[in-house]
């Protein structure tokens, strides 16, 4: 039962199918075949010396994590899977044509999200089919990294075993946020608050322990990474602005694709900026819909709202008080405070 809570938990689903569930403990089940000790890989001649470098860190970055962020030690990331594909699961996100509204999945115990997670690839493709033939506008993404929010030991998987040492070490940072808060029913505000502790620890780890050229990297890194979103939401809120005048729908298909050709245009003025980086061409390469800016928005549309309270806070322990006071009121009262804080923000 354990592991079935679990499992129900990190592919976020909510379908009552017996064949939704038996994917979700078989892909657990693998990803816990494939698991191993840090030490027994690092110990392995066969593991290659970048390999053993990544896994060495780790034990450094939980420390880190504890010490200094204040999240809480669940066990996670004392092991290693090689999994031999791209991604843990592959998430699929739907909204309706003409709203960025992501439509929820629930179950019991932990609620609803806008995401639901396949351990295999063509059955999320499947789904995200199925999901279009009704009219939603349905993303794919693959999804390197999850958290069981502390029911299991989660392993450093493979999909990002040959990432930036910063971005290992954000990742840890991520999901161990979501092990120490964790909101039912409201993915916006986990996710904010995982990133803003990921973006914080970050900055932190490499003050102790980077070198000055990755402190550069990492400067330069998260301006792209600003840039990039920044764009994002500025085409998030036409959209939002276009679907509320609620325009027949051979007119708002029309004006929906010149906001999407803008946000090309605009992406391709930024890149000017940044002497060749092409780091994002990938995100533009597939079609641009609602679900693809809905997934962003998700991780990002609070975030500047707990950027803020981490500012006033002072410190992590505050910080996390903060975030636990508002995990207990309810959605409607949490969502109305941290647009204010929004609004705070944008006025500065």
């Amino acid at each position: 039962m354990r592991l079935m809570l679990a499992v129900v938990m990190l592919v976020q689903g909510g379908c009552s199918s017996l064949s939704y569930y038996a994917q979700a403990v078989r892909g657990q089940l693998g990803v816990m075949a494939a698991s191993r000790p840090l030490q027994q890989v690092t110990e392995d001649p066969s593991t290659t010396e970048p390999v053993r470098e990544r896994l060495r860190q780790l034990p450094l970055m939980i420390e880190f994590a504890v010490d200094d962020l204040g999240l809480n030690e669940t066990g996670s990331y004392r092991l290693y899977a090689d999994l031999g594909r791209d991604a843990m699961v592959w998430s699929v996100v739907a909204t309706p044509f003409d709203s960025l509204q992501p439509r929820q999945w629930c179950y019991p115990i932990v609620g609803c999200a806008s995401y639901r997670g396949y351990f295999d690839r063509d059955t999320a493709h499947a789904h995200a089919a199925s999901l279009r033939s009704e009219g939603w506008d349905v993303v794919v993404d693959p999804v390197p990294a999850y958290s069981t929010l502390g029911w299991l030991s989660d392993p450093l998987p493979s999909t990002v075993i040959d990432w930036r040492m910063a971005e290992i070490a954000g990742l840890v940072f991520h999901e161990l946020a979501h092990e120490t808060l964790y909101v039912t029913d409201d993915s916006a505000f986990n996710e904010a608050y995982a990133t803003v502790i990921e973006a914080e620890g970050v900055r932190r780890w490499l003050l102790r322990n980077g070198t000055p050229q990755q402190r550069s990297e990492q400067q330069l890194h998260e301006a792209r990474k600003q840039g990039f979103l920044g764009l994002l939401m500025h085409t998030r809120q036409r959209l939002a602005d276009l679907y509320a005048l609620q325009p027949v729908p051979q007119d708002l298909s029309r004006r929906k694709q010149e906001v999407f050709a803008a946000l090309r245009e605009r992406y391709a003025q930024l890149k000017l900026s940044w002497d060749g980086y092409a780091g994002y061409d990938r995100w533009f390469e597939r079609p641009l819909n609602n679900a693809r800016l809905a997934s962003v928005g998700t991780y990002h549309e609070l975030a500047p709202a707990l950027r803020l309270l981490l500012q006033s806070a002072g410190d992590m322990p505050a910080f996390h008080d903060t975030c636990r006071e508002l995990a207990m009121l309810e959605q409607g009262p949490r969502r109305l405070h941290l647009q204010r804080l929004l609004q705070e923000v944008a006025t500065r």
